[in-house]
């Protein structure tokens, strides 16, 4: 077997982009999109009708081009992801807007936005994950819609404190990011890079895995944004892992024997204290580690402005129309 398909053995893999003819290519289980993956897609021609069904949706729903311009968006990304579990066997997750990181309720009320349109589309909603920003804010909006029934998958997450307040909410799934935990620290260390086994990427990856098993949360780690191979397979046996088209590739290509790195027995032996998360200490964690709290900052501010090149495109679309 090649090493895509022995990762398939011990590991759910998940296509990391919006690009529906890579997904039919690689035939993950699951499927994971973002505003900066949904921007690259709307602008291929082979994905305009999904852009225009998304405009004359809204246009048919009335208002002004300020109602009109989030319901073109949520409806942008319900188009795809429908399209998307039309090929993937599982989930989907659709992200809110990352404007909204910072508001709870507004959260809340566009994840129900984005299930109601799901649900008009026929879509079963049970294989939708709501992708929500890891912050203080969007934690709390997380557990009121797990209490709902809505599942949540928690993203730009950098420190085990947003991985443990988002496990103690109740949430589904969350995403730690790899690769750019290790940009990070290749800047801050001055150096070229690091052995897979020392990645600081993996190493917090591996950390949260462990203390999830150790103590029995239901809630199931899938590792995220990564910079090569290497960073993969040294996280093979992760619940699951989700990989951009190139490097699932790269894996199809290499036939070498991959051995599992994470297993639940190893992490239920190893010694780690349980951490009791307050918002105090959240804050004060997150304060104190300056990567995470840049990374995330970074990361809201960079889906928010592929946010807004979405909307421009979808309002040039638009006016052209009209002319």
């Amino acid at each position: 077997m090649n090493q895509l398909e022995q990762l398939r053995s011990m590991t759910t893999v998940v296509a990391d982009t919006g690009d529906i003819e890579s997904i039919q290519q690689y035939r993950p289980s699951d499927a994971t999109t973002n505003p900066s993956l949904l921007y690259k897609a709307a602008q291929m021609p082979q994905y305009q009708p999904l852009v225009q069904s998304a405009i004359e949706y809204a246009q048919a729903k009335g208002g002004d081009e300020a109602q009109q311009s989030p319901l073109i968006l949520d409806k942008i990304a319900v188009n795809f992801g429908k399209e998307i579990l039309n090929i993937v066997p599982g989930r989907v997750s659709t992200e809110v807007d990352a404007r909204l990181s910072f508001d709870t309720t507004a959260t809340v009320e566009r994840a129900e936005q984005l299930i109601t349109l799901y649900q008009e589309a026929g879509v079963d909603t049970s294989r939708i994950l709501i992708k929500i920003a890891s912050t203080w804010e969007g934690i709390r909006a997380a557990e009121q819609l797990e209490k709902k029934g809505l599942h949540c998958n928690l993203t730009l997450m950098f420190n085990i404190a947003q991985a443990i307040a988002a496990a103690d909410a109740g949430a589904t799934l969350i995403s730690p990011f790899v690769g750019r935990i290790m940009d990070w620290y290749k800047k801050a260390d001055g150096v070229d890079g690091y052995t897979a086994a020392d990645d600081p990427g993996v190493k917090s990856v591996r950390t949260i895995y462990q203390y999830f098993k150790k103590f029995d949360y239901d809630t199931v780690v899938m590792g995220a944004s990564f910079r090569n191979s290497d960073e993969i397979l040294e996280l093979a046996g992760c619940d699951l892992l989700t990989i951009a088209p190139a490097l699932m590739e790269e894996l199809q290509d290499n036939e070498a024997e991959l051995s599992r790195k994470l297993s639940p027995e190893t992490a239920r032996a190893a010694n780690i204290e349980r951490m009791d998360i307050t918002e105090a200490r959240f804050r004060w964690m997150m304060n104190e580690d300056a990567m995470a709290t840049e990374k995330l900052a970074e990361g809201i501010r960079g889906f928010t402005a592929d946010t807004l090149k979405l909307e421009k495109l979808v309002q040039d679309i638009v006016r052209r129309k009209a002319a």
